[in-house]
């Protein structure tokens, strides 16, 4: 019989193992380990098939969810960076020189009109200069 459980366990872990080589999404990948991980769990805990299928029914699930939560986590973080470099394509910072002789950085942002918003929300119809945002943003 332990002979039997090492076959069974060996066998589904290179099955896992096959089946994570060839997979896209971590949904994926992480159901194809809960699916050897569970049929191995299954195996040791019950000692006889329908444990085995059990576990890695079970296995499969637990691995497919944990993954599909991944794959959304790494979509948003596609998307914000995505967000953050249209973003940075649309901004234009202007550095005023104040009275004291430091700078302040003052970041504007284009318009689909081609004019300008800085960070009040004031609008410029074309690139304000350095002493129209001094006004506003220097000292």
């Amino acid at each position: 019989m332990k002979i039997c459980t090492t076959i069974l366990l060996t066998a589904a872990v290179g099955f896992g193992i096959l089946m994570v080589s060839g997979c896209e999404t971590e949904a994926q990948t992480k159901a194809a380990w809960g699916t050897a991980i569970g049929a191995g769990a299954g195996q040791l805990i019950g000692g006889d098939t329908k444990a085995t299928m059990i576990g890695a029914g079970v296995g499969a699930g637990a691995g497919y969810i944990w993954g599909s939560m991944d794959d959304k986590k790494k979509e948003q973080q596609v998307q914000t960076q995505a967000q953050t470099v249209q973003n940075d394509a649309n901004t234009v910072t202007v550095w005023i020189t104040n009275s004291n002789g430091s700078k302040t950085p003052v970041k504007l942002t284009k318009t689909a009109s081609g004019g300008y918003v800085g960070p009040r929300g004031e609008m410029y119809d074309t690139m304000p200069t350095e002493e129209q945002l001094k006004k506003v943003y220097g000292f």
